[in-house]
């Protein structure tokens, strides 16, 4: 399998230093108790786009003292594939806008005081086959040398080839799965939807859309010789919480992900719990756990999705940005839940640090054939592959199994 090009831009280890927060103080690596919370907008510019891919971040900026260590956290990264990297010309970008005031980044723009901006310059061309850091340090957020804020940012631009595969139809249609590289296509799966048990007595019949359960769902993946080489089985059934058409955060449905183990057997790779979210959201809550054979479960993923726009379901394990270039790529784990992820990650081979994958979901009403992207440092042998495959097949039938209990189900998922 040929992966194809993506470049990466990692925007991180963002911090202020000021005058106001020049002294020593036990809130190191934090916001300083003598100034209002801190907020920045970071933004590329210089890209024509033509889907809805957000080019654009809020999030939260510490402030520090000088006695304080650097911060290593990631603030942002914008991906391209290779049709997308011709687009973004050499006048490319970051801009970087600084606000003091509000608490929340959702309503920082309302109320909030610029504080200074910023422009960092790209050429991605300098990127494309090996690391590049176009800034490490300290800038002042204004013209005014006397008593500036100065902002602290690492800007970098990585190769970060990825395997690509889509799905030629709904998961639960049994669909073939291509891999893509450019124009070119070429099957490597096939998926094989079922149920484990089909009495009658523990599936609704087509008419009964008010089923009490969705449960028994599996999806298989084969190589091309029809040798299965991961599946997705539900392992908690999907029900509504009582006096609701929801399935709830409290008790929501769950898949387990399975390898091969030989003989015959399976193992458990990863387990993908999905829900409802409350009060009348049309958003689907998700959170995946990695399985690791001697080590406690890890989760990688947990966010939303809006079950009527879609979206896009992400593993990253990127958190910091170091500015030079090393060995394994540009990701540091930062401290506190680094320790804990890095236990569990030791166990299972296939996993490094970085982007990992990205699987799309369509909303309702749309015919949803999931694009599945997975970081090459991550694929050993066609197993792993297959095991994100099998992982984006869960998640897109996770959005109809938490359907509200009042809508009547595909009559694929009806058996």
């Amino acid at each position: 399998m040929d992966p194809c090009p993506f470049q990466r831009i990692l925007v991180g280890n963002l911090a202020v230093k000021s005058p106001a927060s020049s002294k020593p103080s036990s809130f190191s690596g934090k916001v300083h108790p003598s100034t209002s919370p801190l907020f920045c907008k970071i933004q590329l510019k210089g890209v024509d786009w033509d889907d809805s891919v957000s080019c654009s971040n809020v999030c939260s900026v510490p402030v520090i003292t000088e006695w304080d260590p650097q911060p290593r956290s990631l603030a942002a990264s914008f991906d391209f594939s290779k049709p997308k990297m011709v687009k973004v010309s050499k006048k490319a970008q970051i801009k970087i806008w600084v606000y003091k005031g509000a608490a929340t980044p959702s309503c920082v723009f309302n109320s909030a005081k610029l504080m200074g901006k910023i422009s960092i310059p790209l050429d991605l061309t300098l990127a494309e086959s090996r690391p590049c850091t176009f800034y490490n340090g300290w800038l002042p957020l204004t013209k005014t040398t006397n008593q500036a804020q100065l902002l602290h940012l690492t800007v970098r631009v990585d190769p970060d080839p990825r395997f690509v595969f889509r799905f030629d139809g709904e998961p639960e249609c049994s669909p073939q799965v291509f891999q893509i590289k450019g124009d070119v296509k070429q099957p490597v799966f096939t998926c094989k939807f079922s149920f484990r048990d089909k009495n009658p007595a523990h599936f609704p019949s087509p008419n009964a859309n008010n089923s009490a359960e969705r449960k028994g769902w599996s999806i298989t993946v084969h190589d091309l010789s029809g040798s299965p080489v991961a599946a997705a089985s539900m392992a908690t059934p999907f029900v509504p919480s009582p006096g609701s058409q929801r399935v709830s955060r409290s008790n929501p449905g769950a898949w387990l992900i399975i390898r091969p183990d030989g003989d015959g057997t399976w193992k458990p790779w990863g387990r993908l719990e999905a829900w409802r979210e409350p009060n009348n959201s049309n958003a689907v809550g998700y959170r995946f756990q990695i399985l690791p054979a001697t080590a406690d479960p890890v989760t990688l993923a947990a966010s939303t999705i809006s079950s009527q726009h879609g979206g896009k379901f992400t593993i990253d394990a990127t958190s910091g940005v170091t500015p030079l270039s090393t060995p394994r790529g540009s990701w540091d784990l930062g401290s506190g839940s680094g320790s804990s992820l890095d236990s569990g990650l030791e166990a299972i081979s296939f996993f490094n640090k970085g982007f990992v994958m990205s699987a799309t979901v369509d909303g309702e009403g749309k015919c949803s054939k999931p694009d599945v992207e997975v970081g090459v440092q991550h694929v050993t042998c066609t197993e792993d592959a297959a095991a994100f495959v099998a992982l984006a097949a869960a998640l897109d039938l996770s959005m109809d199994a938490c359907k509200l209990f009042s809508q009547k189900l595909r009559k694929e998922l009806r058996q």
